[in-house]
């Protein structure tokens, strides 16, 4: 218990969030150690309350993904797109040509191959404007997005959970506990071996 005491894991938030998975990597990171750190685009404000979708939880997220430097980003371990329709709410941009500022944020995480990233169910989403962030690479997705996936180049494997070095993808929500102890075991495994 606690073998990750002092690891950093950056949690990008939205309303339509799936109350389960997100209640059960608040525990289950703390189990580890873990610093969860909830953020989200504050459109100005001082912080933003979002509601679930299957059961409408509130959840108050005061953390800005806005303005972090490639430096506030190395000081997380790991950077978690979760499922529902966060990503399709943090995909958002006022020109439609342009990336969101969470789109904008994983794409530089993705430079960043010491950064872990998972992505888990319709996360995959936020990755629509930047497809070569996982062009090639052997991936996972609710089964609706499988042909989103596909069509970004990547390598759909109809499993859970698929690890492919720096990046952890998962099938749905429901397969949340999968998912996260996937990236519980790959920070573990990259602090054993620093």
């Amino acid at each position: 218990m606690a073998e990750l005491r002092g690891a950093r894991v950056a949690l990008l938030m939205e309303s339509d969030y799936f109350e389960p998975e997100i209640f059960y990597y608040q525990r289950r990171f703390a189990e580890e150690g873990v610093e969860l750190t909830l953020m989200t685009r504050l459109w100005g404000q001082r912080q933003i309350t979002f509601t679930g979708h299957e059961y409408r939880a509130p959840l108050v997220v005061d953390q800005s993904l806005e303005g972090l430097s490639d430096d506030d980003l190395r000081g997380y371990d790991a950077v978690i797109v979760p499922s529902g329709m966060v990503a399709d709410r943090l995909r958002f941009s006022e020109k439609p040509r342009d990336l969101s500022p969470a789109t904008e944020l994983m794409l530089r995480a993705f430079a960043l191959p010491e950064v872990l990233k998972g992505v888990i169910c319709h996360g995959m989403w936020l990755l629509a404007k930047v497809p070569q962030t996982v062009r090639g690479r052997p991936v996972t997705c609710h089964n609706n997005l499988v042909g989103d996936v596909v069509n970004m180049g990547a390598e759909y494997r109809d499993e859970d959970v698929v690890i492919d070095g720096d990046l952890v993808t998962g099938r749905s929500g429901a397969h949340a506990h999968l998912f996260a102890r996937a990236l519980i075991g790959e920070l573990t495994a990259r602090r054993a071996a620093s």
